[in-house]
């Protein structure tokens, strides 16, 4: 038999207090800003190589 959770019930409790509500979402900001951030160094690398190797037949 299935347990009835679905995926708002398997979620982390909602935090009490402003605060804690707070660091949640900061929380949350800054592990997505952190994602973007390393995807957009993965591409800078990505394209810094790329143009590397046409520079060293010449």
């Amino acid at each position: 038999m299935q347990d009835k959770t679905g995926p708002s019930q398997a979620k982390t409790p909602k935090p009490a207090s402003a605060a804690e509500t707070r660091e949640a979402r900061l929380k949350a900001a800054l592990k997505a800003n952190m994602g973007r951030r390393k995807a957009q160094a993965r591409a800078r690398n990505d394209s810094a190589d790329g143009d590397n190797d046409n520079d060293k037949g010449e």
